[in-house]
């Protein structure tokens, strides 16, 4: 039992330092295609891996760290702020749907990516206290689909590669 959690604990800090890294990877080249506020949530893709591999717990823990030690390592608290909001609403959203077994890696990923854009524009109309942000949001739906996509395809072939026998 006690080999078994250390295993686990072991594979979570592979897992958070391998979101850290696609963080600053995302932070120092830009993938926003020209539209600000549009990433490709590489990090979103080891969240997957952890919610899929280990459970929800772990998933939050492993995105806590991750966008709280990139905040302070390579972004503002703004974008702090900002990511935390996006990163447990859409863990929260990737969770209920992978629980309901209704849905494949992708469309758990492309919801999440959807979800983590509505937060984010959410708390940028209230601390800019205007609503009219909303008219961006079919842009960051469209790009949350589109880039939910392609980390759910990542994901999935990742998924079926990574062998958790031992830790679960």
């Amino acid at each position: 039992m006690q080999y078994r959690n250390t295993k686990r604990l072991t594979f979570s800090a592979l897992l958070t330092t391998l979101a850290l890294m696609l963080s600053y990877i995302e932070a120092i080249i830009p993938f926003n295609f020209g539209v600000p506020g549009i990433k490709l949530g590489l990090a979103n893709l080891v969240v997957l891996i952890a919610l899929y591999k280990l459970d929800a717990r772990y998933a939050f823990t492993i995105n806590a760290l991750r966008i709280v030690l990139a905040g302070l390592l390579f972004t503002s608290p703004f974008a702090m702020l900002y990511s935390l909001a996006g990163g447990i609403f859409s863990l929260l959203v990737m969770w209920l749907l992978k629980k309901t077994d209704l849905f494949s890696i992708i469309g758990v990923s492309m919801a999440g990516g959807v979800a983590h854009n509505m937060a984010q524009l959410f708390v940028a109309s209230i601390l800019v206290e205007n609503m009219r942000m909303f008219i961006y949001f079919p842009i960051l739906v469209f790009s949350g689909i589109v880039t939910g996509i392609g980390i759910g395809i990542c994901a999935y072939y990742v998924n079926e590669r990574v062998r958790t026998d031992e830790i679960q």
